[in-house]
């Protein structure tokens, strides 16, 4: 499992009501909520991002409430992993429940930049920044966890059988 796209780039406190803002959460509709993905930080993140990219921030990503919006907007939006020096727990959480990859590299989220183009091998963990021909070391996951992802989310995985 890999993953190779240009960055996004945010700070500290990412709130899960920036992620998503309240307003829209009438919806679960996938397509509808990725259409308004950060925008109260970022309005040209949506026209911005391709899939494939990736998001990277601070410290304490995901705070806020517990709505798992905000990681069904971000794997909606096309970023194919996030990036951070640490993750609300219940973030954390629910984004691998949705099967969105985030990895937790002090690092990583440190040295990288808003532009830089980034591969990320989840097996090992490693995280290479092309653009500045550098590399980070994230705790790689477990294999119940690839599991998770791989089958597109907790419910699809007890669905098909379980994490066994």
């Amino acid at each position: 499992m890999n993953a190779k796209g240009r960055v996004h780039k945010y700070g500290d406190n990412v709130d899960t009501d920036v992620i998503i803002p309240a307003r829209y959460l009438n919806t679960s509709n996938h397509s509808e909520l990725a259409m308004h993905c950060m925008e109260d930080i970022d309005a040209d993140f949506v026209k911005n991002v391709k899939q494939g990219d990736v998001m990277v921030a601070q410290n304490n990503f995901g705070c806020g409430s517990s709505r798992e919006h905000a990681p069904i907007a971000i794997k909606a939006s096309g970023i194919s992993c996030v990036i951070a020096s640490t993750f609300a727990r219940i973030f954390y959480r629910n984004a691998i429940n949705t099967a969105l990859p985030i990895l937790e590299c002090p690092e990583a989220a440190e040295k990288i930049n808003g532009g830089d183009e980034v591969e990320i091998d989840f097996d090992t963990g490693v995280i290479t920044n092309l653009t500045r021909n550098e590399s980070y070391q994230a705790q790689p996951f477990p294999d119940f966890i690839k599991k998770i992802i791989s089958a597109g989310g907790l419910l699809k995985t007890v669905n098909s059988g379980g994490i066994n």
